[in-house]
């Protein structure tokens, strides 16, 4: 599953939205093609939610204390008031001392005036998003100034994510051609070449970093940030996590109860579902985000999608009419390496838009010119961002560390063709837009070269001190019913309910969400379990 979370004012990416999940990689995809994970009875029970993460012993194992004795080397690094320093890890929990993996951590210490509370470790999602970024373009500089006065900001990028080690898969070229399959296709042909392309890139994964893939887990990186933590002089966390970093919040909880402190979960996933649920509700998600999309197209002069009082029915049904003539027609855009619109990249275009209301006078500007000036060229902006591909056409490794973490998370959600064949009735019926290619979207794991080590679980965190659990009505990539059963989880779990549109909540502009979550920060007061804001 990729969950991102937009980067609001400025973004650690260039374009309109950030982190969350598109039309190759939106799946909660996870897992190797021909082993099936859920033969034993112990993966069977895990997929009916009913596994628990159990917490470590609170004592420090003998081979981890040197990682935890470190002192962090602090240099300066990107825009002024930052610093930067490197942070050890073992490569392999099981086998500390036998190869570390290299941890970039920045911060921006608080600036006062009142007490220093600690340091806040943020992260925007993904998996696969940049803590990093996130930090210098939005949080040490966009958080509320009060935070950020009594909170050294805080960031690390994962292991395999960006500074920290990150795993690499294709090239520039090879990404474009990519990010250009067919995700829905029309023929035993084009179902070929699909599986194809799943299989090269997973083949370029597998060839830059056979071990690091073995571990880049959930859970790994969670045991990650209790280093960190210790390593930065906190007895306990403090944490926001956005979207994928609530999954990454909630693993540290359940792992390490009794070291939480203040967490703030937003658009939270519910790490019990199984992939395929994953999949299927995250689909549900986008076709309610775009409806409330069409119902405010329609209401603007000239929208591509229908005139005043069309149904967000028939709205849906001219944007798939549309998408399919660019599966058989693709429009030109202008880009320099001569790529043309197609089917997969619009899909992508429109989805990226969806994470964020703010990005929907763009998303109609560029349908308006994609559908009835054919020129395709701010539809391919938006896909270009998503994807973070840059003007001279190289990538991120955003998208490759997303199915490095994805597919080692949990089981697969499809074990081969025949099984999204005989899905499809159900992800057409979630999203008579997107479903059919998001279905085909969560095979991308099924070839994966390592095998997935987690399960699908619940965290309750029994100890824990309380975390605010935040849920966003009609978000697109975490439904809000995950918010509901994350809180339901947690032993000591407090659901925070924004009733509005957008992916996550906190900093979007709502005063009562932030006022609710500053003031748990600052003072640790969470907020009434299910208090509402809009």
């Amino acid at each position: 599953m990729h969950s991102r979370r937009p980067h609001r004012r400025s973004r650690s990416r260039a374009g309109a939205v950030l982190l969350a999940a598109a039309a190759l990689v939106v799946s909660a995809c996870t897992a190797t093609g021909h082993q099936t994970s859920s033969a034993s009875p112990a993966a069977r029970a895990a997929q009916a939610g009913t596994a628990a993460l159990t917490a470590l012993p609170r004592a420090t194992p003998s081979a981890l204390r040197p990682y935890y004795a470190q002192k962090p080397k602090w240099r300066a690094c990107g825009a002024p008031g930052f610093e930067c320093a490197t942070v050890r890890a073992p490569l392999d929990y099981a086998a500390p001392g036998e190869g570390d993996v290299r941890l970039a951590v920045a911060r921006k210490k608080a600036t006062g005036p009142g007490r220093r509370l600690g340091s806040l470790l943020v992260n925007p999602g993904g998996p696969g998003g940049s803590a990093i970024g996130y930090l210098q373009a939005y949080a040490g500089v966009g958080y509320p100034a009060e935070v950020r006065a009594r909170y050294d900001m805080v960031a690390v990028d994962p292991r395999g994510v960006a500074r920290s080690e990150p795993v690499e898969c294709l090239g520039g070229p090879e990404m474009d051609t990519y990010t250009q399959s067919d995700v829905t296709p029309d023929d035993q042909r084009e179902v070929d070449g699909l599986v194809t392309a799943y299989r090269k890139f997973a083949e370029g994964c597998g060839a830059h970093a056979p071990e690091l893939l073995r571990h880049v887990s959930t859970v790994e990186t969670a045991r990650d940030m209790d280093i960190v933590r210790q390593a930065l002089g906190d007895e306990r966390l403090a944490y926001v996590g956005a979207s994928y970093g609530t999954f990454l919040g909630a693993t540290y909880a359940g792992l390490f109860p009794d070291r939480v402190g203040r967490l703030v979960l937003d658009g939270a996933m519910d790490p019990s579902l199984p992939a395929r649920r994953l999949n299927l509700d995250q689909t549900a998600g986008f076709e309610t985000a775009f409806r409330a999309f069409a119902k405010d197209c329609v209401r603007q002069a000239g929208c591509p999608l229908g005139g005043a009082g069309t149904s967000p029915e028939r709205a849906g049904e001219n944007l798939k009419a549309f998408f399919d003539r660019l599966d058989a027609r693709p429009v030109p855009t202008g880009d320099a390496d001569g790529r043309r619109l197609g089917e997969s990249l619009a899909t992508t275009g429109v989805i990226a838009a969806m994470y964020d209301e703010s990005a929907w006078p763009r998303l109609r500007e560029a349908l308006t010119a994609a559908m009835k000036q054919n020129d395709g060229a701010g539809l391919l902006a938006l896909s270009d961002s998503y994807y973070e591909r840059e003007a001279n056409g190289d990538y991120s490794n955003l998208m490759f560390a997303n199915a490095a973490v994805n597919c080692l998370d949990l089981p697969p959600s499809f074990e081969g063709p025949d099984e999204v064949r005989k899905a499809l009735p159900a992800f057409q019926k979630a999203s008579p837009v997107f479903g059919e290619g998001l279905a085909w979207a969560a095979l991308n794991c099924a070839y994966w070269p390592v095998a997935p080590t987690g399960e699908p679980h619940r965290i309750e965190a029994k100890g824990a001190r309380p975390i605010v659990v935040v849920g966003t009505t009609r978000d697109p990539a975490t439904p809000y019913r995950w918010a509901r059963a994350l809180a339901a989880q947690l032993s000591s779990g407090r659901l925070l309910t924004y009733d509005g549109d957008g992916h996550t909540a906190y900093g979007r502009g709502s005063d009562c969400i932030d006022r609710a979550i500053n003031a748990y920060l600052l003072r640790g007061t969470p907020p009434q379990d299910g208090k509402r804001c809009s």
